[in-house]
């Protein structure tokens, strides 16, 4: 099985996306996050599964969605994955993604 590593920008987005839907609804806010980390469960078993985003050839980096958000990950090794952050699909992820 796969080790998944949030990294702290992954982290950071989070925070920020459950501190922005608590405003209105702390119970959809936990349950969104848990929705996501819940998601991320699926990539110890099937790491390709994501969509694997071609503006960084030289990397394995690879997105789910869940709702709105997209999970990007960086499939390190046979073993690792990176976390890289959890976007709204509104935002350019040339902008906000550090690669």
């Amino acid at each position: 099985m796969v080790e998944i590593f949030w990294t702290d920008e992954s982290k950071k987005w989070l925070g920020e996306i459950y501190d922005y839907i608590s405003e209105d609804n702390p119970a959809n806010a936990k349950k969104v996050i848990l929705g996501i980390i819940d998601t991320t469960k699926a990539i110890q078993d099937f790491p390709s599964i994501g969509q694997k985003l071609l503006d960084w050839p030289d990397y394995n980096i690879r997105m789910l969605l869940y709702g709105h958000y997209r999970i990007v990950y960086h499939v390190k090794s046979d073993s690792k994955i990176d976390i890289l952050g959890v976007y709204h699909g509104a935002l350019d992820l040339k902008r906000h993604l550090k690669i």
